[in-house]
């Protein structure tokens, strides 16, 4: 077994080449021949895992699909697990739209409304909230949290573990006795897992119930054979480079489309103002920065948040139409196409009311961790450390970035203080090193000294009035 010299992660092949040797110029051959990879590791490999890196926009969902479907095609019943009620729900009709003669079992609560209602008309599909009722199926998916109360006398043979990056370690263990092999699907520079309490007590002990469930996997096996996919298919190639330069260092990627693949036009002219200035900034080169003038300013920073309604309004009511390899003719900027991203939920609640009074309906307007995993057209986003007096661990988390950076495919419109970068230097990390605890690289402050170091070359001024 050789080492990577770019991570320094055991290479498992097979293959004569690394995908990512050859994804900026054939990103498509270095899609298929990772996939390739991942599945003969899954099907045909004696190792207990498989772990898969994934960058954003890459297939995550995809690939477990495809995985799913060749471990029942071969005679392999396998259970899935997904972190949240909306991921499974989004695999079921994935499954079933591939293979609508599939048995899948859709496990789940006993609450009201437990999933999904468009699940009931798949013929192929049965729900149940007693894994006893599914049993015989090929495929049965539910939450980590649903499947720590199933218990079974014959363990599953695989098991395919998605979002696994998002996944606790307890919960891990939770279900680890529900079957004998695993594939573990996520995205490395995401959010850390959530936890309600505290999690310094546990720092640096072998088994830290709050890390991931994949950092705390490979501490303890470091043997399995750890793959990655090279290319996303989300991020235009404006963006690409930047996110996977800042967020993936040691896993780099490239975009699935080349330079011009991909553009937005406008029906109605610029008027001059900041947030026109910016749309049409981040039309042409996919990124946008709205400065405005520096303040220490409460969180739900009035013109901050109004600046970020007023874009939004000007991308509809410029009438924009996105154009991509995905259509033949360039599809209309609806408002379900585009959204706003924050750190926090007030922050959120404020964008939602000021698009409320400008008659704006139908955009997203979430913070990252519910944003995690989507996919939109156009982002306009809230810098986390806009207006701030310090630059807090929580706000300097290279996931809340790297989510809030990464959900376009089109454009990203980032509307921010002036300052931050002072601020950075004013405001070293100053985390406590903890023995055991591996440094997790890169940090939130070389993150957002790279991502506003690009910026920077797409910077509106403005002074609302």
């Amino acid at each position: 077994m050789t080492t990577a010299p770019a991570t320094g992660r055991p290479d498992p092949g097979p293959g004569p080449r690394d995908p990512a040797e050859f994804a900026a110029a054939d990103p498509g051959a270095a899609a298929d021949l990772a996939t390739a990879r991942i599945l003969h590791h899954t099907l045909h490999g004696e190792a207990r895992g498989v772990v898969v890196d994934s960058p954003p926009g890459a297939g995550k969902s995809t690939l477990v699909v495809r995985a799913a479907r060749e471990l029942a095609a071969a005679g392999r019943p396998l259970m899935v697990i997904a972190q949240t009620n909306a991921q499974v729900d989004d695999l079921v009709l994935r499954l079933a739209a591939k293979d609508p003669e599939l048995g899948v079992g859709r496990l789940h609560s006993s609450e009201a409304e437990p999933y999904d209602r468009a699940l009931d008309a798949l013929p192929a599909v049965r729900t149940s909230a007693k894994a006893g009722d599914l049993a015989g199926l090929d495929v049965v998916l539910s939450t980590a949290a649903k499947w720590a109360h199933v218990r079974t006398e014959e363990p599953w043979g695989h098991a395919i573990v998605d979002e696994a990056y998002q996944m606790r370690s307890d919960a891990l263990l939770a279900v680890a006795g529900l079957f004998e092999r695993a594939l573990f699907v996520g995205d490395p520079g995401q959010l850390d897992p959530f936890a309600v309490v505290g999690s310094e007590q546990w720092a640096g002990l072998a088994y830290d119930p709050s890390a991931s469930a994949v950092s705390t996997l490979l501490a303890h096996n470091p043997e399995l054979p750890q793959l990655r996919l090279p290319v996303s298919w989300r991020l235009p190639a404006s963006a690409a480079p930047l996110v996977s330069r800042a967020f993936y260092p040691f896993t780099p990627f490239t975009s699935g489309t080349g330079p011009g693949a991909r553009g937005l036009d406008f029906a109605v002219a610029s008027d001059g103002s900041g947030p026109d200035r910016v749309i049409d900034e981040a039309a042409g080169s996919g990124w946008g920065l709205l400065e405005l003038p520096a303040a220490r300013t409460p969180r739900t920073d009035p013109e901050a948040v109004d600046s970020l309604a007023r874009v939004v309004a000007r991308l509809l009511e410029r009438e924009g139409r996105a154009r991509s390899e995905t259509a033949e003719e360039p599809v209309p900027l609806t408002a379900a196409r585009i959204a706003v991203g924050t750190a926090h939920r007030d922050q959120a609640a404020a964008v939602r009311a000021a698009l409320d009074r400008l008659g704006v309906r139908g955009v997203t307007v979430d913070t990252a961790n519910r944003l995690q995993g989507r996919e939109y057209e156009v982002t306009v986003v809230l810098h986390p450390l806009s207006g701030r007096p310090d630059a807090t661990a929580f706000h300097l988390e290279t996931g809340r970035l790297c989510v809030l950076a990464s959900r376009h495919r089109q454009a990203c419109i980032v509307v921010c203080r002036a300052g931050v970068p002072e601020l950075l230097d004013a405001h070293p990390s100053t985390e406590p090193v903890q023995l055991g605890v591996s440094v997790k690289f890169p940090d939130g402050w070389e993150a957002n000294q790279a991502v506003l170091a690009e910026l920077g070359g797409h910077r509106v001024a403005w002074r609302p009035g």
